[in-house]
């Protein structure tokens, strides 16, 4: 009875494998499962099969990569105001880091202009930064932007077809007018001050950008300046995307 009451206990503590690698936000489940039957996967150095299970202290490798359950994981919006730096680097008196001074070590995924305010995202995740940064061309990041003179439809028109900047042609964009001098612009393509030099390159100056999105990640009414953990649909949602975009 004993050992019925020790094994009933220690399966409560347990995960099965698949589950265990697709909660870290590594891949879906189905990835996972697919990992499994290649033999990639291992726990404490054994090949896992399908139904194995994790406890907790085990260590699951795939593909010789380390997984790291999601309680270890950090994930934050941050809406950074203007004059902040999106740098580790601690000599610029401006970085992020030292601004937002969160008690664990995190880095920022991606970067926004310093005269740029709104929603960045910083984790400790080394593996979702790659992902994002590799998915930059597919997926859609929305800001608000105000410029120094009326816009119009053939302003939207241009803006969205493209322009030629950086020796390069913007690809197509959604733009919407939301004011006399403000638009919403959507854009899957992250080029060097992107919106700015394509708002110059019709003749217009930038007064104010803000970026309110990211995928699925909404800046919403976070104040400025301060920071909130990702909520568990957030992650679930935005890991099912950045999945899709690898195959």
């Amino acid at each position: 009875m004993d050992n019925t009451s020790s094994v009933s206990s220690a399966s409560k503590d347990s995960v099965r494998v698949n589950k265990y690698i697709s909660a870290s936000g590594f891949c879906s489940r189905r990835k996972a499962d697919e990992y499994v039957e290649a033999g990639c996967v291992t726990i404490d150095g054994e090949t896992a099969v399908a139904g194995s299970q994790v406890f907790p202290g085990q260590v699951v490798l795939v593909n010789g990569k380390p997984v790291i359950p999601t309680d270890d994981h950090i994930y934050l919006a941050f809406h950074k105001p203007l004059g902040i730096t999106c740098t580790t680097d601690k000599r610029d008196k401006d970085n992020i880091i030292d601004y937002i001074h969160y008690p664990q070590r995190i880095f920022p995924i991606g970067r926004l202009d310093k005269n740029s305010t709104g929603l960045i995202l910083l984790t400790n995740d080394g593996d979702i930064v790659n992902r994002l940064l590799r998915a930059e061309g597919r997926h859609d990041k929305e800001y608000v932007v105000t410029v120094d003179k009326p816009v119009d439809e053939d302003f939207k028109r241009k803006m969205e077809g493209g322009l030629p900047i950086l020796n390069t042609v913007t690809l197509p964009c959604k733009v919407k007018l939301s004011g006399k001098t403000t638009f919403h612009i959507i854009l899957n393509q992250g080029l060097n001050r992107q919106i700015r030099r394509m708002c110059e390159y019709l003749g217009y100056k930038v007064v104010r950008l803000k970026r309110i999105r990211i995928l699925n990640i909404s800046l919403g009414s976070l104040p400025l300046g301060q920071y909130r953990e990702l909520t568990p649909k957030e992650r679930k949602d935005l890991f099912s995307i950045l999945d899709k975009n690898r195959k």
